[in-house]
This record gives C-alpha cells, structure tokens and sequence, in this order.
C-alpha cells in the first residue's frame, strides 16, 4: 500500500474516480433539477454553460435541445455508467478467476477443455457479439451489465490461469500435495490467493473498458434506454449540434475520457505495486538506456 500511496498515477487516478464516485452518489445533493425536468422546451432549449432560465434557475453545463440541464444529466448519467462498469466488472472478473484457477489446477482433461472454450470465446468478436446479444432482447442496464460480465472473463482467465499454473508448481504447493492435500484445498489455500493478482490489476484496467463498451452501445441505441441517462446516449444526442451547442456532447464525452484514463493510470499502478520485480527490472533498464 506504501508503494501504491508514493505512485502519482495512483493517487491521480483514484482522486479522479472518487469525484465521479461522489457526483454519482451525491446527485440529487449537487443538482437543483431532476435530469428529465422540462420546462418550457423553446425557451430553455441549448442554453449555455452558466445561464439562467426564465425560473431563475443555473445551468452550470447548459441544457439540451429538449431543455434539460446537463450537469443534472451527467451527475445521474454517472450512476449508471459506474454502476455498470462496477457490475460488469466484478461478473467477468469472478468468472475469469474461476475458470482461470480451475484450468491452472487441474491440468488434465478439465483444464484442457476450459483453455478451449477460453479460447475459443476470445476469437469471437466482441463488439459483434454484444450488438448481436443487445438486440435479441429489450436493451436495458441489466442485459447490458449481463452482456459486457459473460463477454469479458476470457482475457481474464488467461492472465489467471498462468499465475495459477505457476503457483500449483512452487515447493509450497508440492509439499501440500505429497502430504495429501486435494486439488479443491491446493486451490483454496495455495493457488488462489497467489493467483489473485493478475485478477485485480485485469478488474482495474477493465473497468475503463466496460464503461467505454456501455457508452458505445447507448450511443447506438441497444444500450440504456432514454429517458434514463447515459453519458453514451447523451453524447449521442449532442451530436447533431457539435456547431452550434458544443457542451451538450463535450461534457460526457470529457468524463468518460477522465474515467477512463483514471482506471487506466490505477491499474498501470496497481500492477506495479503488485509486482514490483517487474517494475523495478523496468526501472533498472529505464536508467540503463538514459546512461547509455
């Protein structure tokens, strides 16, 4: 955790989350409007960043073309892009480590045929696959989280599996086996703890990605559905007026590049705290080619 703590990638990213965290749970505290609130559509409709409508009431990011305030959007929009990045997450990534440590483990037959359906759902393609899955049902945040949890364990599995691979191969994992230790206790007690770690830093970088996939599908409209917001749906709806109402798109597509790059930054962190033989072998030959 020290070495966490001292990483400005770290502490930069988790500053970045925690204010997306807090303007999620804290929104109805922050807004003075509810996101779906229309007054007036003609006289409020693509007002800018700080005005007032006729109500008196400040816009700090403007309003849409239907009249409703954007911050209020974002905030709550944030609820639900979070929410499903987290879910998505925590769905593949538990998917992924048992696959992962069940192959690792039992390296016969069963390890055999979880590496081939592994592997064959890496070759699937995944945009594909998750527009074709988004429209065989009513698109909602449950399908989506669903969608983005079973189609994002793979690359997890294979990550996890090689940890598990190395661990059930160490003195320690050998010496429970030859004192008659069983495969679920190796698993429980000695592979899965030291296979964990692939699994967290895997869970941080994909966040980012499941938030980017969420987004992609509510733009194209197989995603959350309006009048719900989405930052996808949101930047969906501001592109048509890029020209003359440019903050109705900039101000989700600006949070989801900042929430992106601050999972980003801590998963880049988290594994170099994790693994610090392989940061420092990256530092030692960082400093080797700036003496050279």
């Amino acid at each position: 955790m020290t070495r966490l703590a001292a990483d400005g990638r770290a502490r930069f990213g988790a500053a970045l989350l925690c204010a997306a965290v807090l303007a999620a749970l804290l929104a109805p505290l922050i807004t003075t409007i509810a996101p779906a609130v229309q007054r007036d559509v003609v006289a409020t409709r693509f007002l800018p960043p700080l005005a007032h409508d006729l109500h008196g009431v400040l816009h700090p990011l403007g309003t849409d073309r239907l009249g409703r305030d954007v911050w209020a959007r974002l905030a709550y929009g944030a609820r639900i892009s979070l929410g499903v990045g987290s879910l998505a997450v925590l769905i593949s990534t538990v998917l992924g480590v048992l696959v992962g440590t069940v192959a690792g483990t039992w390296q016969g037959r069963l390890g055999a045929l979880l590496l081939a359906v592994t592997d064959f759902a890496l070759a699937l393609p995944r945009v594909v696959l998750l527009l074709l899955l988004a429209a065989l049902w009513r698109p909602s945040a449950a399908l989506v989280v669903v969608v983005l949890g079973v189609t994002g364990w793979m690359s997890v599995a294979r990550l996890v599996h090689g940890e598990a691979r190395l661990a059930a191969s160490r003195p320690f994992a050998e010496s429970a086996r030859a004192l008659g230790a069983s495969r679920l206790r190796l698993l429980r007690h000695h592979v899965l703890p030291n296979a964990l770690t692939p699994a967290i830093v895997g869970a941080a970088l994909g966040f980012g990605n499941a938030i980017l996939l969420e987004a992609g599908l509510s733009f194209l409209g197989v995603g959350v559905q309006p009048p719900a917001p989405s930052w996808g749906s949101m930047i969906a709806s501001g592109r048509d007026t890029l020209v003359n109402a440019p903050w109705v798109a900039a101000a989700p597509g600006i949070a989801l590049v900042l929430v992106v790059v601050a999972a980003t930054l801590l998963g880049d962190a988290l594994h170099d705290a994790l693994d610090p033989a392989r940061s420092d072998v990256r530092g030692e030959t960082g400093a080797a080619l700036s003496g050279s």
